[in-house]
C-alpha cells in the first residue's frame, strides 16, 4: 500500500527539494522549521556539472538560479603590504554557478508553499516507531502521526540525533571554523560579472575581503570550541580573538563585523553515517553526507532529494525497498563528491604551508585537481525518476 503521509525537518535547501519531488510523485507532505520565517541571506552556495544542472532544470528552476545568481569572484591573495602572491578562481571556490543560500531556499520555498504544509517555528521533540507510521511530539504543535519522516536539517540535525544517537557520534570536527558576514539578498542590480576579492593568510586564518559571496569571510584553525550557537556576540568576539594582531585589512574588517546583521559562524565538520536510513525514517543533504565547505553540499543535497523521492515513487511508497535503493546510490556518490578538507586547503597552519598551497595555486597539478572534482560531481548513474514514474513500474 502506498505511503502518504510524510513530514520534513528542514526548510533550508534539501527540505524544499525533497518536498517538491515528493509533493509531485502525489505524497501528502508536511515541512516543520524551526525558523520562525524562511531564512534570507547567508553564504553563497553553488552547483556544478551536468549531474547538478540536469536536476534543476528537471525541477524547472534553473533559469531563475542563473537569473538570481551572483558574480563569479576571483580572490586574488596577498601579503600584508598588498602584493599579489596567487589566485583562488571563482570557478574552483563557486563552482558553475552561485546563488545566496537564502535566494535558492526563497525559490524552493514558493514552488511547494502552495501544495505543502509549512510550519515555521517548532521542531520535532520525539519519535515513536509504530507499526504503522511514526507518532512525532513537537516543541509547541500538538503531536501527529506520519508514514515516513525525513532529516534535512543540517548538518546539527535533530532527527538525526533522536533516531541514530548523540552528533559526537557521527559528526567529526575537522580542525577549523568559518564565519561569513555581510552577506546580502538577491536584487535586480547585482552583478554577474566576474570580481575581484582580495584574501590574506597568516598561519592557521584565511580571511576575504568583498566579492558577490560575503563582505566578510573567515576561516581559521582552532581546537573545538563550546559556545552559544544563538550568541552572534559572542560568537563576533570568537572571530576578532582569532585574528587579533594580524595585519592587511584585518584591523578594519574586525572593526567592522559588529555591524553586519547577517553574520554565520560554525565548525568545519564531516558527517560519517554508516547508514543514511533506519526504520522509517531517512536523512538527507548534510545531516547525512554534510561536509562544510567540502564543495558539493549543496548539490548532494538536490540530488539525495530527487534520488530519494524518486526511489519511493518507483517502489510505490516501500521504505524498505526505497531506502536500501537510496542508500546504495548516495553512498557511492558521496564517496567521491564529498570527501576533503577545506580548512587545511584554505587556511594552513604554517607559513610553509601558506607558501606551498600558493605555489599549488598556480601549477597544473591544481588545474588536474580541479577537473577531478568536476568528474565525481557527475559520476552517478541519474535516473530520469519523472519519466519513469509516469510510466508502468516494471515488475
Amino acid at each position: 500500500m502506498r505511503t502518504t503521509s510524510v513530514l520534513i525537518s528542514g526548510a533550508s535547501i534539501a527540505g524544499p527539494a525533497l518536498a517538491y519531488w515528493l509533493d509531485r510523485y502525489g505524497f501528502d507532505v508536511t515541512v516543520v522549521e524551526r525558523a520562525p520565517v524562511l531564512r534570507a541571506g547567508g553564504q553563497a552556495v553553488d552547483f556544478k556539472g551536468l549531474t547538478h544542472f540536469t536536476v534543476l532544470d528537471r525541477m524547472g528552476i534553473l533559469d531563475e538560479i542563473k537569473q538570481r545568481r551572483t558574480g563569479t569572484t576571483d580572490a586574488v591573495l596577498v601579503d600584508e603590504d598588498g602584493r599579489r602572491l596567487a589566485v583562488m578562481s571563482g570557478e574552483f571556490t563557486g563552482g558553475d554557478v552561485e546563488i545566496l543560500r537564502g535566494d535558492l531556499a526563497e525559490i524552493m520555498y514558493r514552488r511547494t508553499a502552495g501544495r505543502c504544509e509549512y510550519l515555521f517555528g517548532d521542531s520535532i521533540s520525539a519519535l515513536t516507531e509504530t507499526a504503522d507510521g511514526i507518532q512525532v511530539e513537537f516543541e509547541h504543535g500538538e503531536a501527529r502521526t506520519f508514514d515516513l519522516v525525513f532529516g534535512a536539517d543540517g548538518i546539527h540535525s535533530r532527527v538525526r540525533g533522536l533516531v541514530f544517537g548523540p552528533e559526537r557520534e557521527f559528526v567529526k570536527f575537522l580542525g577549523h571554523y568559518y564565519c561569513v558576514a555581510g552577506a546580502s539578498p538577491w536584487s535586480e542590480n547585482a552583478t554577474k560579472e566576474r570580481i575581484t576579492a582580495h584574501g590574506h593568510n597568516a598561519p592557521g586564518r584565511f580571511a576575504v575581503s568583498g566579492g558577490a559571496k560575503a563582505q566578510q569571510f573567515y576561516v581559521f584553525a582552532s581546537p573545538e570550541l563550546d559556545y552559544p550557537r544563538d550568541d552572534t556576540a559572542a560568537q563576533r568576539r570568537i572571530v576578532q580573538e582569532a585574528y587579533a594582531g594580524v595585519k592587511w585589512e584585518l584591523p578594519r574588517m574586525l572593526g567592522e563585523l559588529a555591524e553586519f546583521e547577517d553574520f554565520y559562524l560554525d565548525s568545519l565538520s564531516k558527517v560519517e553515517l554508516s547508514e543514511y536510513t533506519r526504520g522509517r525514517v531517512a536523512l538527507v543533504g548534510d545531516s547525512a553526507y554534510g561536509n562544510t565547505l567540502g564543495g558539493f553540499g549543496t548539490g548532494l543535497a538536490v540530488v539525495g532529494a530527487y534520488v530519494l523521492a524518486g526511489e519511493l515513487a518507483l517502489a510505490d511508497g516501500d521504505h524498505v525497498v526505497a531506502f536500501a535503493r537510496y542508500e546504495e546510490i548516495m553512498k557511492r556518490y558521496t564517496k567521491k563528491a564529498g570527501n576533503s578538507n577545506a580548512g587545511r586547503f584554505m587556511a594552513p597552519r604554517t607559513a610553509r604551508g601558506i607558501k606551498l598551497r600558493n605555489w599549488f595555486l598556480e601549477s597544473r597539478a591544481f588545474r588536474l585537481m580541479t577537473k577531478y572534482g568536476d568528474k565525481a560531481t557527475n559520476d552517478i548513474d541519474l535516473r530520469d525518476y519523472p519519466t519513469l514514474v509516469s510510466a508502468p513500474i516494471a515488475g
